[in-house]
């Protein structure tokens, strides 16, 4: 890629504040500020990470190509080990097309392992705000302990991203986005704050929600704080779809128009997050589960539990429904429960941190009821990973959900059914950050007596915050009071410690 020469930068500071040098007669006015949706950066490796930027001077545009004109922009990009950008240590450019948007995914190489980074983009004569990123460690180095978040579930219309300025905050070194990163209803009219538009089906209606999601300044900010790892759920397409024409959806529509509308969404979702390039979509489908090394501390294992999953036994909703036992039923398909099994088997690092989406430990309701959409829908498939990765002799598994806007944390038992069966792995499960509003401050464990493997609850929003070290891993439960009104504090709700080698959750 083509070298710049710093200076670019410099004097581009006067385009950040939509002015361009004199000519002798007059100034010329800049076109208007593109950098609207921020900064973002993810899927650290040892010597790279992917960097993020889409140009859309105007997000709401109803044709979805954030009032950008129809000709590519040649994008500008630096990395530097400091903020001020005194030293550089890669720089280049790259073509943001019309066709995608004016998103760009640029993947610096060379770059030292385990170290902190700062980058921007210049485009148009204009500056983006500066984010940080960070690489992994080398692959047989335990690197620093890291700080790791992980979040779900932000739907707009139900409140402020407090939780996301509060997760900056805490200066995480990675950040885990679990999914139903946006939500394609419809306005609802006295919302918090309302969505631009109806129920999002084309290309376009998925791209203007994006702009109008990533416009949000506190969801910005936790971009810019850390590379983040993303993997959608089901919203980011359609409610509790399950990769097939689904009987209730909204709109109906057939078979063809719901290939269409699966094929915008996950072209919008690519264009819109820092995924690499091997993760574009390929017509209806697309790429996302994958596996990002920590060098010797930790691997995480990024599932995607919509794209090949059967549909829900017996229909959506809590129900007693013995085909959820069948034996063929997946929630991930065979071949991304092979590749899970056979990472699992690797025992890269200390700790395999499994990245899903929906609740994965048993949970019955008082009328012994589960949740369809859950894994208690996919029971034989839940098996299979559980046992699978004790007979891989696997340390330390640990899954982190979200999906279900409450904050969980759960012992993975052997038998759900015998409760003095061993502990086998740990579930952490973060709540929503604004989806359900503000919640309740309630604490005790739903049905806690028919799910003793169950530990804690929290119907608060917010996020985890987990620190992940070579002899334990700690989980802190954060959550803001309110997401009606802008600017909560947040407080630690409860935290847990697993220990290596021994799974399943003490006080922390």
């Amino acid at each position: 890629m083509r070298k710049l020469h710093r200076r670019i930068f410099v004097l581009g500071g006067l385009g950040a504040v939509g002015v361009v040098a004199a000519t002798g007669r007059a100034a010329l006015a800049a076109p208007p500020y593109p950098f609207k949706l921020g900064v973002a950066s993810g899927d650290p490796a040892p010597d790279s990470v992917v960097l993020w930027t889409r140009l859309a001077p105007a997000p709401l545009n109803a044709d979805g190509q954030g009032g950008m004109a129809n000709a590519d922009v040649t994008v500008e990009w630096q990395v530097s080990a400091d903020e001020r950008f005194s030293s550089l240590v890669a720089s280049g450019s790259v073509t943001a097309r019309y066709a995608d948007a004016h998103s760009v995914h640029v993947v610096p190489g060379g770059l030292a392992p385990d170290t902190d980074y700062f980058y921007r983009f210049r485009a148009q004569g204009h500056i983006s705000p500066v984010g940080r990123t960070r690489t992994a460690p080398a692959a047989g180095s335990f690197g620093r302990d890291l700080v790791m978040a992980f979040a779900s579930c932000a739907h707009y219309e139900a409140g402020y991203y407090t939780a996301y300025r509060r997760l900056a905050e805490e200066n995480p070194g990675l950040v885990l986005h679990l999914g139903d990163y946006l939500y394609e209803d419809a306005t609802s009219t006295g919302s918090v704050r309302e969505h631009v538009g109806g129920e999002i089906v084309t290309l376009a209606d998925y791209r203007r929600r994006y702009g109008q999601y990533k416009s949000d300044p506190d969801l910005q900010a936790a971009h810019a704080a850390a590379p983040w790892l993303v993997v959608p759920d089901d919203h980011e397409v359609e409610n509790n779809y399950a990769n097939m024409v689904r009987a209730d959806s909204s709109p109906t529509l057939t078979a063809a128009q719901w290939t269409a509308r699966r094929t915008a969404a996950y072209r919008a979702y690519y264009e819109n997050l820092p995924l690499r390039p091997s993760a574009a979509p390929n017509g209806n489908s697309i790429p996302l589960y994958r596996r990002i090394r920590w060098g010797r501390l930790a691997t995480f294992h990024m599932l995607d539990t919509r794209q090949f999953r059967d549909d829900q036994a017996c229909g959506d909703g809590w129900k007693v429904c013995a085909d959820a036992d069948l034996a063929a039923r997946t929630v991930t398909g065979t071949a991304q429960e092979t590749w899970l099994l056979d990472g699992l088997a690797q025992r890269y690092g200390t700790w395999d941190v499994i990245g899903q989406q929906i609740f994965f430990a048993r949970q019955l309701n008082a009328s012994g009821a589960a949740n369809m959409d859950a894994w208690d829908g996919y029971r034989a498939s839940r098996s299979r990973i559980q046992q699978g990765w004790v007979e891989r002799g696997v340390r330390n598994p640990v899954v982190l959900t979200g999906d279900v806007h409450q904050a969980w944390a759960n012992n993975l038992k052997a038998d759900y059914a015998n409760p003095s069966s061993a502990t086998i792995g740990t579930e952490l499960v973060c709540t929503s950050v604004s989806s359900g509003g503000n919640g309740s401050a309630e604490t005790a464990i739903p049905n806690g007596s028919s799910n003793p493997h169950l530990r804690f609850f929290s119907n608060r929003r917010g996020y985890v915050r987990t620190t992940i070290g070579r002899t334990e891993l700690r989980a802190d439960f954060r959550a803001v009071a309110s997401v009606t009104e802008h600017g909560a504090p947040v407080s630690t709700v409860g935290s847990f410690v697993i220990v290596d080698g021994q799974p399943g959750l003490q006080a922390g």
